[in-house]
C-alpha cells in the first residue's frame, strides 16, 4: 500500500531513489541504489526463505514514478515472493491463487470486512494457516482502494481479508516504529509495504523464525529512512501553496463584487 502498503512505500538525490543522473556510481551488484546511499551493508547476504507465499499485485506505476516505493528491497529480501504488475487481480493473473487453494489465501487491506491479523492467527489451528499465501496491494492508497474494489469480484469467494491494526480517526504516522516512516501516512497505522510483509510475516512464520524475518527486513527499512532524513536535513524545503475549494474563491469574488 508504500499498503507505500496501504502495498508503501527516498528522494532522487541521494536519499534513495534508484534513478539517478548519469555518471554517478551505482551499486549495479547489490541494491541497485546510488553508492553513496548503499543498503547493501544492511541487507540479508541471501533472500529470506519463507513458508509464507507473497503475492504483490503493485500497480503499473508504483514503482517508476513512486520513489519512496520500497518494492525493490521487498524484492531483494524475500525468496518466496512473486511480484505482478497490474491494476485487478482475476483468475489468469497467476496460477498461485486458484480457487480454492489448498491453502489460506490473506487479503492484507484494511477494509472494514478484515479482521485483525493476529487475532485471525490465534484463533486459527497451526495445520489450517500453514503455508499461507499472502497478498498485498501496492500502489498509492488511492491506487490501492481502486485495486482492492476492482479484484474482489474475483477474490471474495475464498480469500481472507485482514489488516494491520490501523486507526483512520487519528491523523499519524506508522504506529509501529516512526523512524520506519517513509512519508507522511493518512492516518495512524499506515505503514509502507514492505514494513507491512514484515509485521505479517510475524505472524504467519512458524514460531521463532517470523521474528528474525521481521527483523531483518525492519534493519534493511530503517537504514533507507535513516539516508532519507539526513537528505532531508540538508534541503531546503519550499512551503506548500495551500490549495483553496472552488466555493471559497465564487465566495470572495462575489463580496468584491458586491463592495
Amino acid at each position: 500500500m508504500d499498503l507505500d502498503f496501504p502495498l508503501s512505500s527516498a528522494s532522487d538525490d541521494d536519499g534513495g531513489d534508484t534513478t539517478t543522473p548519469p555518471g554517478r556510481a551505482i551499486c549495479h551488484a547489490g541494491c541497485g541504489r546510488p553508492s553513496r546511499v548503499c543498503l547493501c551493508p544492511h541487507m540479508p547476504r541471501s533472500p529470506l526463505h519463507t513458508s509464507t507465499t507473497v503475492v504483490v499485485l503493485h500497480h503499473p506505476h508504483a514503482v517508476h514514478r513512486n520513489p519512496l516505493s520500497t518494492l525493490p528491497l521487498l524484492a531483494r529480501c524475500l525468496a518466496n515472493l512473486h511480484l505482478l504488475p497490474g491494476r485487478r487481480l482475476r483468475p489468469s493473473s497467476t496460477p498461485l491463487i486458484p480457487p480454492p487453494s489448498p491453502n489460506p489465501v490473506l487479503l492484507l487491506f484494511p477494509s472494514p470486512a478484515a479482521s485483525d491479523l493476529a487475532s485471525w492467527c490465534r484463533s486459527t489451528p497451526p495445520s489450517a494457516r500453514s503455508n499461507p499465501i499472502l497478498l498485498i496491494l501496492d500502489g498509492t492508497w488511492k491506487q490501492a482502494k481502486e485495486m482492492h474494489a476492482a479484484s474482489l469480484p474475483f477474490l471474495s469467494s475464498f480469500v481472507i481479508p485482514v489488516s494491520l491494526p490501523v486507526d483512520s480517526g487519528v491523523d499519524g504516522d506508522s504506529m509501529f516504529e516512526s523512524e520506519l516512516v517513509v512519508k507522511k501516512e493518512p492516518h495512524k497505522g499506515c505503514v509502507s509495504t514492505m514494513e507491512a510483509v514484515a509485521r505479517a510475516l510475524r505472524l504467519l512464520e512458524p514460531e521463532g523464525s517470523g521474528a528474525e524475518v521481521e527483523e531483518t527486513m525492519v534493519r534493511v527499512l530503517r537504514a533507507m529512512v535513516a539516508f532519507q532524513s539526513q537528505h532531508l536535513q540538508h534541503r531546503a524545503m519550499k512551503p506548500r501553496v495551500k490549495l483553496r475549494k472552488k466555493k471559497d474563491i465564487k465566495r470572495e469574488e462575489e463580496m468584491k463584487r458586491n463592495a
